[in-house]
């Protein structure tokens, strides 16, 4: 008997439900096969990170993802709801499970000074000129993908069942899933008895990885509000409704919405993330765009404060005379909550903390960021999304010895140090999926 088979055996029942003792992973191979292609895989990942796309754009890194599956044996599906991505493996009778990496770009100009930086301009849905960069680290997220299919593929006569691997588009703006789900996702390929993904996160070790059982992410809304006034002359204000001190009102005024409304044992963020108004110094103009976005723990707070936005708004109008206000709450990046499983969680934590050790795994805090990935639990898949530590060793203690801040996620510095973060997202990822797609003991 091989390891992998010995390793597989362990891992208890041969049916999709979960079991409860903790498998042994002390003769794990899956580390000497993820060194085997991990070359490449820095490679692909440069690759990603010096070509990224906006969201809605990513028509050359689907293909290159496209590619890669094909490469691992997958039966490929392009162009699912936009450009998302669908590898299929077959592999005998057993369950199905989904695994997703998301694809899109941000709309920064990246300052990592890396050999391998974007130098990327595009433009976005506005028709602006922005620079792009994998600020989040989805440039590594499809790295970790690409290496999970791979040994996957080589793994096949240790396990039964089909592997779907989906490159999403769109994440950033919390459409892709939905786009994806539109499209047929469950419908046209096998439906998922369980749905992982991992990300990258910022704020811990490379070689780390960090969970949190139930709930783990909030309610994303995203709002636009148009303010409206009477431009004219900056020299004869009187004359005009200047829109921009309107605009200033409510950006104020918002910010009593979670200070004075909320429960204080309930978490909410309003955050006025773009104001945009005025062509010149000396011109009051017409109107002035408000861009926020909007987080909330649970749908009777989310209720709420959308409602108090509106009300804001309109109320500083009629205190301006000025005409109303538009108030657009875009359901089509709307988020919902994301939702761990929790004994999914519990039987896959367990195998990160036999396999990296227990001071490598970490139980955090609920966070206020959201992640469209809930929309495929919410279809009816039971879920496991975790992160992965991502910082160099040296970065982290110096910031924690009160010397220089981590570049978090979303800023144009951050990236994620590649090595071990990819070799630790495949060997974590591919435990968590040979737990479920067991091979009968002979």
């Amino acid at each position: 008997m091989n390891r992998l088979t010995a390793l597989l055996l362990a891992l208890a029942a041969t049916s999709p439900a979960l079991a409860e003792e903790v498998p042994a992973t002390s003769n794990d191979p899956i580390p000497a096969l993820v060194a085997e292609q991990y070359p490449a895989l820095e490679s692909l990942y440069q690759h990603f990170h010096s070509h990224p796309e906006l969201s809605l754009q990513e028509e050359s890194t689907a293909a290159r993802l496209a590619k890669e599956l094909r490469g691992a044996g997958f039966t490929v599906t392009e162009k699912v709801g936009g450009h998302g991505v669908v590898g299929v493996l077959k592999n005998g009778d057993g369950p199905t499970i989904l695994v997703r990496a998301d694809m899109d770009a941000l709309p920064i100009i990246e300052q990592t000074g890396l050999p391998y930086a974007s130098r990327v301009m595009a433009t976005d849905s506005r028709r602006r000129t922005v620079g792009v960069m994998h600020a989040c680290g989805h440039d590594l997220n499809m790295t970790c993908l690409v290496g999970l299919a791979n040994v996957m593929h080589t793994l096949k006569d240790q396990w039964q069942g089909t592997l779907v691997c989906i490159g999403q588009p769109a994440e950033e703006i919390g459409a892709g899933a939905k786009a994806m789900l539109a499209d047929g996702l469950f419908d046209r390929f096998p439906r998922p008895n369980y749905c992982l993904a991992l990300h990258c996160d910022s704020r811990y070790p490379a070689g780390h990885v960090n969970f949190r059982s139930g709930q783990m992410q909030s309610n994303v809304d995203t709002v636009d509000i148009t303010v409206f006034g009477k431009g004219g002359h900056g020299a004869a204000p009187h004359t005009t409704i200047d829109p921009v001190v309107l605009a200033a009102r409510i950006v104020i005024d918002l910010q009593t919405i979670v200070s004075r409304e909320i429960d204080p044992l309930d978490s909410a963020v309003v955050t006025v993330g773009s104001i945009h108004g005025g062509t010149k110094h000396n011109i009051i103009p017409d109107d002035v765009a408000l861009q926020l976005t909007v987080r909330t723990t649970n749908d009777a707070t989310r209720k709420q404060v959308l409602a108090s936005i509106e009300r804001i708004a309109k109320a500083a109008a009629v205190s301006a005379q000025a005409p109303e206000p538009k108030v657009h709450v875009d359901r089509e990046q709307y988020t919902p909550a994301l939702f761990n499983d929790e004994a999914l969680t519990t039987r896959t934590v367990a195998l990160f903390r036999e396999a990296l050790g227990p001071e490598k795994v970490h139980e955090r805090p609920m966070s206020l960021g959201g992640e469209d990935f809930s929309r495929f639990i919410l279809a009816g898949s039971p879920g496991f999304y975790y992160f992965l530590g991502s910082q160099p060793d040296d970065k982290v203690a110096a910031a924690a010895a009160g010397g220089p801040p981590l570049s978090r996620t979303h800023t144009n510095a951050y990236f994620p140090v590649p090595e071990p973060t990819i070799k630790t997202g495949v060997h974590t990822m591919t435990l968590a999926v040979l737990n479920l797609l067991r091979k009968k003991p002979e």
